[in-house]
């Protein structure tokens, strides 16, 4: 890789040329200010971040050298006071609002599923973006949301008649008609400027007149109806010439869903991207997407797509009038944490520079062409940038005072960029209230995240003891406290109404029956969005936030208090007398092994970030690094407290090895792994358990960079 001199700094040579040749064009900042500005960012933040590190490493010390010290029993509010001594725990001030301005209804009224995607892949990049719409007719056909599968040879009709009954049904309870059925409708006309269904002859309304936001075509033969309800529209459509429409006595063709409001164009967990040529390509598709140029050809059969971001879609108000709705999400950006460096840009000393800084200064920049253009992403005039793994206030103050520094590089108005933080390691769980005041200016959406969360807690107490099952962990005292405590301190700081409070991932996009059967709980729980797979999910899960008004969800937690107490959060998940089986021990030590696999041969082979990947029993599963992580964790402490030994942990991944070759044998980029002998995939996968009570914080990007690194290395 070459390097270019720019302002001190030494540049990779793709990196150099995509910003002098692409990046900066239209947003009024020249190259030499870009680079003077990256370096003074770096000068001034780069020390901070690595105190910021040290930091951690000490308080993560600490609490191991406690734990290790059998005098301090495990008595919790002495294991309190402890956190206290040492500033793990923060001291509280007193109450707050946030004060976020400029902020687009997406994020602040409207709630709905949250998409999240590798930026590094342009065809998923603008499927994301473009599930802002989706049909709820195709959700249903082609997944298990309705039990069977469609007959072979074509339009399996009786499926399809399954499919229309259960959309009346959610029309029924989303956007009723007075004292009349949706499924008994011969038609549908607008009269006087109001929605009309014709059951029996009669007329009929809908039972909320004011649900009726407008129309396309003729007003007697409309092409289409569109609907509102808790802040979503629902559009019908009417071809009774479609296929669809010609079984349906109403001519109904689909139903639509505004689905995923938001999307998070991912540059961390998902994404496997080591030095600037990958880091290249990340920045180049989110300027595509700030630009509103970024365009993918691929071959679907024998069909060449080709796939753009979708226009707005139009329509007839019900006075006569014209009106808009966005045909795309509201993208957000998320930045790497503040944990590693990259090779694509070295500080004066030859050192690399932290990649969180240059994040932060390139993804800034090149959302200023949607800022000084025509704001198709967000019309409000922000910039959303979602920060992980952040680890207490102090850290989301060095977050929020380098976003200020790259807005005064830039020239942009001082919280222009708004921050998402996400609530996913322990200390920030713990001082969450710190957390969002120091970012109460800009601050506009905290998100919990199971996985990361559990591995933090595992490698936090990782000298405490044996720690419980990956599955049990869904039952401990401290989750549920964790998942309720982020709502209650997200509203007591005022986020109804002008934030985000998100819950995390479904896991498994081929089970979307159980996720219309669990995830209606993310909204019920008083969260305004909730992360999902992929769009099909998105139009699925948007039908829960017909069923919960999410507002008066709130208001009611609000009302009752706050839920569950520090002392419970800060329960530690040990095996608390229980004993586990050898045949459970083997059960966790594969199901573990094979997970790590399937996930870190893919990304270190292949470069792949996130992926469908099948477990032990074939089911796909959505990996990324924080799945590994708390995979990785749970079998490094186990190792750690001697219940597996070494050879134990091999032979699990000798074995699964065998089981992931197997799995991928299909795909003609895959590399096998085999024994594992000269295999940099496998190697990763064991240094990751063998090697992983030492890694910072349990993460595991050091190992994953370094050996995708070695791989890339080797190939040239």
């Amino acid at each position: 890789m070459a390097l270019l001199t720019k302002s001190g700094l030494s540049v990779a040579d793709d990196l150099h040329e995509f910003v002098e040749t692409e990046m900066l064009e239209g947003t009024g900042v020249s190259a030499e200010a870009f680079w003077d500005g990256l370096a003074k960012l770096v000068a001034e933040f780069a020390p901070r971040n690595k105190a910021l590190l040290a930091k951690r490493e000490d308080i993560q010390s600490a609490i191991s050298n406690w734990h290790k010290d059998p005098s301090n029993g495990a008595d919790p509010a002495a294991y309190e006071e402890f956190l206290r001594e040492i500033g793990y725990i923060e001291p509280e001030g007193g109450d707050f609002k946030i004060s976020p301005e400029g902020v687009d209804p997406e994020v602040a009224q409207i709630c709905g599923p949250q998409l999240v995607v590798p930026i590094s892949n342009a065809r998923f990049a603008l499927n994301a973006a473009n599930a802002r719409w989706g049909s709820l007719y195709d959700s249903l056909y082609g997944t298990d949301a309705i039990s069977g599968t469609p007959k072979a040879g074509g339009f399996d009709a009786e499926r399809g008649a399954k499919v229309i009954a259960w959309v009346r049904a959610f029309l029924d309870e989303a956007v009723p008609l007075a004292g009349a059925s949706h499924a008994d409708v011969s038609s549908y006309t607008v009269e006087d400027g109001q929605f009309v269904a014709t059951v029996n002859g009669v007329s009929t309304p809908l039972a909320t007149p004011a649900a009726f936001a407008g129309y396309t075509g003729a007003p007697d033969a409309p092409q289409s109806l569109v609907l509102q309800n808790n802040g979503l529209h629902i559009i019908i459509e009417i071809n009774p010439d479609h296929t669809i429409g010609q079984m349906d006595k109403a001519g109904v063709s689909d139903v639509k869903m505004e689905a995923a409001l938001t999307a998070i164009m991912d540059c961390e967990d998902s994404v496997a991207a080591v030095d600037g040529e990958d880091k290249t390509l990340v920045y180049r598709n989110w300027l595509g997407l700030m630009r509103g140029d970024l365009s993918v050809s691929f071959k679907k059969g024998s069909q060449t797509v080709d796939r753009k971001l979708e226009d707005d879609l139009q329509f007839t108000t019900p006075d006569g009038g014209s009106a808009i709705l966005k045909g795309r999400a509201l993208m957000f950006v998320r930045n790497v944490g503040h944990l590693m460096t990259t090779p694509a840009v070295l500080d004066p000393e030859g050192n690399e520079i932290p990649e969180g800084i240059m994040d932060a200064m390139f993804t800034v920049a090149i959302a200023m062409h949607d800022l000084n253009g025509a704001r198709l992403n967000s019309p409000a005039g922000s910039v959303y940038i979602v920060k992980p793994k952040m680890h207490g206030s102090a850290e989301v103050t060095f977050t929020n005072e380098l976003f200020g520094a790259v807005e005064d590089i830039l020239g942009l108005p001082r919280n222009t960029v708004k921050m998402g933080v996400m609530d996913e390691e322990r200390r920030t769980s713990v001082n969450l209230k710190e957390c969002i005041r120091a970012a109460k200016h800009r601050i506009i959406f905290v998100n919990t995240g199971f996985l990361d969360r559990t591995g933090d807690e595992i490698h936090t107490s990782m000298e405490a003891g044996l720690m419980v099952p990956k599955a049990d962990m869904k039952s401990a005292k401290w989750l549920s406290t964790y998942e309720d405590r982020n709502v209650d301190i997200a509203l007591s700081c005022g986020f109804a109404g002008k934030a985000q409070i998100g819950k995390g991932m479904w896991a498994m996009p081929d089970l979307m029956a159980d996720m219309l059967e669990a995830k209606i709980g993310h909204p019920m729980s008083g969260a305004n969005c909730a992360w999902v797979p992929s769009p099909t999910a998105a139009v699925l899960h948007a039908t829960h936030y017909h069923k919960v008004d999410v507002a008066a969800r709130q208001a009611e937690l609000a009302a009752g208090g706050p839920r569950g107490s520090l002392s419970d959060l800060l329960t530690y998940p040990v095996q608390r007398g229980r004993n586990l089986t050898d045949e459970d021990i083997q059960q966790e030590l594969r199901n573990n092994a094979q997970g790590i696999l399937g996930y870190v041969v893919r990304w270190v082979n292949q470069g792949v970030g996130c992926s469908k990947v099948p477990d032990i029993n074939d089911v796909g599963q959505m990996e990324d690094r924080a799945t590994c992580r708390i995979s990785a964790q749970l079998l490094a402490n186990w190792l750690h407290h001697g219940l597996v030994s070494e050879d134990d942990i091999l032979a699990a991944l000798h074995e699964m090895a065998q089981v992931v070759d197997r799995q991928n044998e299909g795909d003609p980029g895959y590399i096998p792994m085999g024994d594992g002998e000269g295999s940099f995939a496998f190697a990763a996968a064991r240094d990751l358990v063998l090697q992983g009570a030492t890694q910072p914080s349990g993460y595991t990007e050091p190992l994953l960079h370094s050996y995708r690194l070695k791989l890339k290395a080797a190939a040239t």
